[in-house]
């Protein structure tokens, strides 16, 4: 089949829904699901708006958009009604973001429109949380806040980094938490150590679903893949987040953009598509903290314009052009490296909100998680051990001072 016949014209689409305010009725049609494509959807919907396409969630045998809705767009309810009309009805929140406004700002829109709460797939997630009952008190405050008897998706570990995490008494509570209706799926968000906490899920038997760093930068590794294979082989539903895999800026940049603006679509919808060109992949979140951003990337999920192996390699030589600028999230090598929990991981990820994606107080709120007393240390260490050791060869030393310079 022709590529270009099969296209969603970007400029055209863009054109349309700007110029009526995003209320036209589009051409509307089936979505079929690809009979190769193993988190397929079962049905074909008509609807009056184009919807995006939808993947089954692991075992969890739920359909969910491929595009879903970051926390940022929480308190914009004209965001949370648009991304409805395209199907985009799965939300990603957490306890923490926006410092609590997040979950407010859902909460508010189900208060006023009590019938959509059937429709929507919520997820949310803990924060801090030491044992059990923690967790619990962590869920009931997103119960009470979000105005919802349940939650569709909990994740009881808020950004694992060890799968030890994963303690028979969490998985307790799981059970407890699923037999009184408050949750019905459980899981957890990873930014760091990522492939060692999914090979751990997929060996345990009860985590449901994750949400975990994924992009066209981490894709490269082989032991994230087999990771992400054993999970899908285990029907752990994968969710992927920093889909952008930051932002770096050198002359390949221009390259890139370059590149992908002559196939039709932006850098930034082409690294949505290399995630989604994985069909492990249920779903990618994207923060979308505004209706310009949400139609660019509904765009790109309902344009059936496939990656070519040339843009996939130009994908993968940026990677490795620009890996010295980029954070992996094997935070583990960094503690080994300097015998000590120095949050390096977290740093670097505050780094990457402040300058990557201008996310500037969700930087200075990630940095300020860090214990004030690490905080205090952070540039009174050594990092020489760390930086020799670093798979990314990142200048440590110098971005945790650029850190402490931004955010402290």
């Amino acid at each position: 089949m022709n590529i270009e016949s099969n296209k969603l014209d970007r400029r055209n689409f863009l054109k349309t829904v700007g110029a009526s305010g995003l209320g036209v009725v589009l051409a509307a049609g089936k979505l079929k699901a690809d009979a190769n494509e193993p988190n397929g959807p079962k049905k074909e919907k008509e609807e009056k708006f184009p919807q995006v396409p939808k993947r089954v969630l692991g075992k969890t045998g739920v359909e969910v958009p491929v595009l879903t809705l970051g926390f940022s767009s929480a308190e914009q309810p004209i965001v949370l009604k648009k991304a409805l009309q395209w199907g985009v009805n799965c939300w990603d929140t957490s306890l923490v973001s926006a410092g609590g406004n997040s979950e407010l700002g859902i909460g508010q829109f189900i208060t006023k429109n009590r019938e959509v709460r059937k429709d929507l797939f919520i997820v949310t997630k803990e924060s801090g949380s030491k044992t059990p009952a923690d967790v619990e008190k962590c869920l009931k405050t997103s119960l009470e806040r979000m105005n919802t008897s349940y939650i569709d998706l909990y994740f009881g570990v808020y950004m694992m980094s060890d799968p030890a995490q994963l303690t028979e008494e969490l998985k307790a509570w799981v059970k407890s938490a699923k037999e009184r209706k408050l949750i019905r799926y459980f899981g957890f968000s990873t930014h760091s150590n990522m492939a060692k906490c999914l090979t751990a899920a997929a060996k345990c038997g009860w985590v449901d679903a994750i949400m975990t760093s994924y992009n066209f930068r981490l894709m490269q590794d082989a032991e994230m893949q087999a990771a992400v294979k054993a999970c899908h082989k285990a029907g752990v539903g994968l969710i992927a987040m920093k889909t952008q895999g930051h932002k770096i800026e050198t002359p390949e940049d221009k390259k890139l953009s370059e590149h992908f603006l002559q196939r039709g679509f932006t850098e930034g919808q082409a690294k949505i598509k290399a995630v989604l060109e994985d069909k492990r992949i249920s779903c990618a979140c994207v923060s979308m903290g505004n209706v310009a951003v949400l139609t660019t990337n509904v765009a790109a999920v309902l344009d059936k314009t496939t990656l070519t192996q040339a843009d996939m390699q130009i994908l993968k030589e940026y990677a490795l052009e620009t890996c010295s600028g980029y954070c992996a999230g094997c935070s583990q090598i960094c503690e080994l490296a300097l015998a000590d929990k120095l949050y390096v991981n977290e740093v670097m990820r505050s780094l990457m909100y402040y300058n990557s994606y201008g996310m500037q107080d969700e930087a200075r709120q990630t940095f300020a998680q860090i214990p004030s007393e690490a905080r205090s240390r952070l540039l009174n260490i050594d990092y020489t051990a760390a930086e020799h050791r670093c798979p990314q060869h990142l200048p440590i030393a110098r971005l945790v001072a650029e850190a402490v310079s931004k955010l402290a």
